[in-house]
């Protein structure tokens, strides 16, 4: 199975293959390093010596990812800046491909070591098990990110092919291939893809179903995604843990946050908001450390600074919340009415930030952002199958999860004849009303 997913990373760019098995050979050194020191009879310096060879290990996995992700981005804003100091330096700009997955498996394999750390994990994993861990091609390329607690006893034991969820692997896989290549790609082509290029020669009628769009569009591709990646692992005998769960129903920002991309919030709390401090130190060093990962966690997403952007927005926001309510006071509104004042201020919130992730660069953020204020009447480009389309796809979200898993559950319960009747069905549909040319993954280029 290692060799298939490296294979099938390979496919893509042979060369970055080789950077994959250094990531899996650093790893499973520093992994077996860290066992060592940690059980080490050396009384009173077993401690600094785990958490010198764990910095070693994080600092060459964020080194190479900086590398490959960050250094034109950060030579080029380093230039610009001298320039306009008016020191006239002109260093070389690498323009580097970017290894796809690799903002992902260099995470996994970050996670891995400091669980080893802090003693999650009782021993170091084979070579073999770190090769399959970091490499498992459902996940390689876009997540979620597993961690290595997660899959450690699903690797040593062997799946039992009359014990996989078939049916639940089959209807996940569906149910993201139509939230793919028929919603993302059909907002993606007809609306957002249109506005987001060219944000002057539209509306601000456009301009905001636009906005709601994405957010629609990048929800349906990324969990799209997610669910085929699920599916297709518990296919392989593997089960990943759950990466959405309704977000645009949240009501506060920390709320959005437990139910988006919930493997890389979790990530982003447990090894970098506790490390800086989290909590412990009072409001304003609280503050302090939601703004700094969220900001962390937009970079992590790009080196621009429309994510550095994206981030800090949610941070505030995060921060604000908090603010708020302690000094909150009730208003006298009925409490059904606060539900969707908090609602409504929470989604739009999520969705002026996606403006800053989804715009191609600052300024074309802005005037887009622009055209809310000042973009005429004329709006040819909003239609009655747009507009249903982004209300059904989020209105869905406020269904009982009861409901969707009873529907779930009835399908991989129904005859294996019953279930390649609906599969059959389900592939023609998607087929027929998804657009020509769908386009890759959003979340591939992270």
């Amino acid at each position: 199975m290692t060799g298939l997913s490296l294979f099938f990373y390979g496919y893509w760019d042979p060369r970055f293959v080789v950077l994959l098995v250094a990531s899996i050979v650093l790893n499973t050194l520093t992994a077996q390093q860290l066992v060592a020191a940690r059980t080490s009879d050396e009384a009173g310096t077993t401690e600094s010596r785990t958490a010198t060879i764990l910095t070693i290990g994080v600092v060459a996995n964020l080194v190479i990812l900086g590398f490959f992700k960050y250094y034109d981005f950060f030579i080029a804003s380093a230039t610009n800046s001298l320039n306009r100091a008016g020191l006239n330096v002109d260093p070389p700009l690498l323009n580097l491909t970017l290894p796809i997955g690799i903002s992902f498996f260099t995470f996994q394999a970050i996670s891995y070591l400091v669980d080893i750390k802090r003693r999650e994990l009782d021993d170091a994993l084979p070579f073999l098990d770190v090769a399959f861990y970091l490499s498992f091609f459902p996940q390689l390329v876009a997540g979620p990110i597993v961690r290595a607690t997660d899959m450690a006893s699903q690797i040593r034991r062997q799946p039992d092919p009359r014990s996989i969820p078939s049916g639940e692997a089959f209807w996940l896989i569906a149910q993201g291939l139509f939230k793919k290549v028929v919603v993302s790609s059909y907002l993606a082509t007809n609306l957002v893809d249109p506005v987001f290029d060219v944000p002057g020669e539209y509306s601000r009628s456009e301009v905001l179903l636009a906005m709601y769009g994405y957010a629609v569009q990048i929800y349906a591709d990324f969990s799209g995604y997610t669910d085929i990646a699920i599916g297709c692992a518990l296919l392989l005998g593997f089960r990943f843990p759950q990466n959405f769960n309704a977000p645009y129903r949240a009501l506060s920002i920390q709320d959005f946050w437990r139910r988006w991309h919930i493997s890389l919030s979790t990530w982003l709390r447990d090894y970098l908001y506790i490390p800086l401090g989290g909590s412990r130190r009072g409001r304003l060093f609280t503050y302090r450390n939601i703004i700094a990962t969220m900001v962390l966690g937009g970079l992590w997403h790009g080196a621009s600074w429309t994510f550095v952007i994206w981030g800090a927005i949610h941070g505030v926001a995060l921060v604000g919340e908090r603010t708020i309510a302690r000094h909150w006071k009730p208003l006298g509104l009925h409490p059904e009415v606060v539900i969707v004042l908090r609602w409504a201020a929470t989604f739009h919130i999520v969705c002026v930030s996606w403006v800053f992730f989804r715009a191609d660069n600052l300024s074309r953020a802005l005037e887009l952002l622009g055209q809310l204020v000042q973009g005429g009447t004329p709006a040819p480009l909003i239609t009655l199958v747009l507009v249903a389309l982004i209300t059904v796809s989020i209105g869905i979200q406020f269904l009982p999860e009861e409901a969707m898993a009873k529907v779930r559950l009835e399908f991989a319960q129904a005859k294996p004849l019953t279930q390649v009747a609906l599969m059959a069905f389900a592939l023609v549909t998607i087929d027929s009303f998804g657009p020509e040319g769908v386009s890759p993954f959003i979340y591939f280029q992270f």
